[in-house]
């Protein structure tokens, strides 16, 4: 259901809003009317024409948040629903076909962005990559062997559940099991130990795993 506030009318201050947080003087052109551009301007202050994506931001620049594991999702989402209400291709129905192309291109960027910081698990893996850290599929080799053997007693205890209650005890302790992994990676990113990070996040990843079966277990 489209916004009862017009977009005409949520442009300018959230425009500003934007621009302030970013400090570079990195200018571009219009691809419209070819006026000059900050890098941080979204329309096109003299014809108003939205403007194609940045690629070279990162997603916290993308949704004007610190580069940080402490994210305040709360902060996260007022900024994403403010960014859809500007970008939304809903918005573009009436503008040219260039514009509406550019509309779907900075909703999906604005989409990406907020689907992966809204999450621990993706946050820290997208934080590691940002450090040039990777975790590969499996991430066998960044945990000890009990773990491991831990995690295959607790998927067997979940092929194994039938009531209802057995899976949703599995499903809280699994809960419990990311929330405190959740804790201790922020710690470990505000000490700088990325290390230490890896091996949290590729905890996290098997987890996360579990509790996807779980919630596919409960609706099936």
């Amino acid at each position: 259901m489209k916004s009862a506030v017009s977009h005409s009318t949520l442009r300018p201050n959230f425009t500003y809003s934007i621009r302030t947080y970013c400090a570079t003087t990195q200018s571009r052109l219009c691809w419209s009317c070819q006026a000059q551009l900050s890098r941080a301007d979204l329309f096109c202050p003299a014809c108003t024409t939205l403007q194609p994506p940045d690629e070279s931001k990162d997603f916290f620049q993308v949704l004007d948040c610190e580069k940080s594991f402490n994210v305040n999702t709360r902060e996260l989402q007022r900024k994403y629903r403010n960014l859809q209400r500007l970008l939304h291709p809903d918005f573009f129905s009436q503008k040219s076909e260039s514009e509406r192309n550019i509309s779907e291109k900075q909703s999906t960027m604005v989409n990406k962005a907020y689907n992966t910081l809204l999450s621990p698990l993706k946050r820290g893996l997208y934080l590691l990559s940002l450090n040039g850290i990777t975790l590969k599929d499996g991430a066998d080799d960044e945990v000890d062997t009990q773990f491991l053997f831990d995690i295959l007693e607790l998927n067997e205890q979940l092929n194994d559940a039938d009531a209802k209650a057995d899976i949703e005890e599995v499903g809280d302790f699994v809960q419990g099991q990311l929330a405190s992994l959740t804790k201790d990676l922020r710690k470990a990113f505000q000490q700088g130990d990325l290390q230490e990070a890896k091996i949290l996040l590729a905890k996290m990843k098997y987890f996360s795993n579990i509790q996807d079966q779980v919630k596919k277990k409960i609706i099936s």
